[in-house]
């Protein structure tokens, strides 16, 4: 053995794999990493019980836990969830279930999966559904690559009033691609028509758009379908599910690809995830759909079965000719996601749309009234609504968190130019009284 503790043998591969990337030693490897943050060793405590530890825990997390109340959105959404979700998502033939490589051992987790896609491809006005995907970030971007590979063009429109989060996807996706992003500024918080239809030709394989939008702005995207498809692109469409059971769905409006992030479908905010990205097209392009697609058949004997009818995923035969490296189809977020719809029926996620709006409305119109707040919406909103103050917009959610009141979104971090203005959330969570305590709250941070 060598000083270094390794064997002759294994220093002369480590040396030739050195040499091969360029680096003088293993810690060059390690330089970029600040030194204070290359620590050897942490200083845990000593070592304790189980009940020691739990002791400890529930103690530290009492001192942390405050009573918050959130306004907060952009694309994580606090909404209520049936019981019966938890009940049927945690039984342990969906908690333990994962890919079904055996399609033919795993017909609950097949069958589960197909009734999930007939429940998108209903709620979105599409013909089609993939067994979901990662997020809804993630969504976009294989939606952005679809309509590249469907039309052979290299060149993408994107409103900037798409959450600017999955934009930064997109980006990351295409950042090595021959392909080109082009981002069109919003007007009033809504895409700027003009602008869009002047930027159609035939280099175009399709727009991105985004309703409600980030800014919580609701449009109807059927004449920029109708324009896209005259010049031979496609409308990608993204959707906050929830606003389905009241705007029109991307189905009816002409729209190529819809897609969105189903957190808001049964699964809690926890920190921003687990969640699941859902996706449905025009039937013609169902070959170009990432991840897979479960199909209903029948046996040699007549009785009905599920199986993989399409996939995509890089692991299999002839992975270079894969059009995704989705790995997962996050099936138990999607379940849950599943549950949801099915507790609430048709009617159910109509009354739930209409509760957001509706209490939306009554915080747009009273947060409106304070002294020097401006609504920046010029079109009608979901459950969220743009707000400009009169002071810097991240100063007053500072000092309003102080209060116990999460206020919302402030912009300047995705949108320099707006400093002063804050997205704010309403969903079917918040009470009458919230709503005025945060109108109160927000009147005395602004003027006291």
């Amino acid at each position: 053995m060598s000083r270094s503790g390794y064997s002759p043998h294994t220093v002369a591969e480590i040396r030739e794999m050195l040499d091969t990337i360029g680096v003088e030693s293993i810690a060059d490897l390690f330089s970029p990493i600040p030194s204070g943050l290359r620590a050897r060793s942490f200083p845990l405590p000593e070592g304790m019980s189980e009940f020691e530890m739990l002791d400890r825990l529930e103690v530290r997390a009492a001192r942390d836990s405050r009573e918050i109340v959130s306004f907060i959105g952009g694309g994580c959404y606090d909404h209520l969830i049936p019981a019966v979700v938890d009940h049927l998502a945690n039984r342990a033939e969906f908690a333990t279930a994962y890919t079904p490589y055996q399609p033919e051992c795993s017909q609950g987790t097949l069958q589960a999966l197909y009734e999930y896609q007939t429940a998108i491809g209903r709620l979105t006005g599409m013909a089609a559904s993939n067994a979901s995907l990662y997020d809804g970030g993630t969504a976009l971007a294989e939606a952005a690559l679809m309509a590249l590979r469907i039309t052979g063009r290299k060149r993408l429109l994107a409103d900037c009033s798409v959450n600017p989060f999955w934009r930064q996807i997109v980006r990351t996706y295409l950042a090595n691609l021959d392909v080109e992003l082009v981002e069109i500024a919003p007007v009033h918080g809504v895409l700027d028509r003009d602008a869009a239809r002047a930027l159609f030709d035939d280099r175009v394989a399709g727009v991105l758009v985004q309703n409600p939008n980030f800014f919580g702005s609701i449009e109807d995207f059927s004449d920029l379908a109708s324009a896209a498809h005259r010049h031979g692109a496609l409308l990608v469409s993204a959707v906050y599910p929830v606003s389905l059971g009241l705007v029109k769905s991307p189905g009816d409006m002409g729209a190529d690809i819809a897609l969105g992030d189903g957190q808001s479908l049964g699964n809690p905010p926890c920190f921003g995830g687990p969640s699941f990205g859902f996706m449905a097209v025009r039937t013609e392009h169902i070959r170009n759909l990432p991840g897979r697609i479960v199909g209903e058949t029948v046996d040699r004997e007549g009785r009905r079965g599920y199986v993989l009818t399409l996939q995509a995923r890089e692991q299999h035969i002839r992975r270079h000719r894969a059009t995704s490296n989705i790995c997962s189809n996050q099936s138990l977020c999607a379940l849950r996601g599943l549950v949801f719809l099915a507790s609430l029926g048709k009617h159910g996620l109509v009354e739930l749309a209409r509760l957001n709006r509706d209490k939306a409305e009554y915080a747009k119109g009273l947060l409106g009234s304070v002294r020097g707040v401006v609504v920046v919406n010029s079109a009608p909103t979901f459950n969220e609504f743009t707000l400009r103050l009169p002071k810097d917009a991240e100063t007053v959610v500072e000092r309003l968190l102080g209060l116990g009141i999460a206020a919302g979104m402030p912009l300047v971090r995705q949108y320099p130019g707006m400093g002063d203005c804050l997205v704010v959330t309403v969903t079917e969570k918040r009470s009458r009284q919230q709503i005025d305590r945060l109108a109160a709250a927000l009147e005395e941070v602004l003027w006291s």
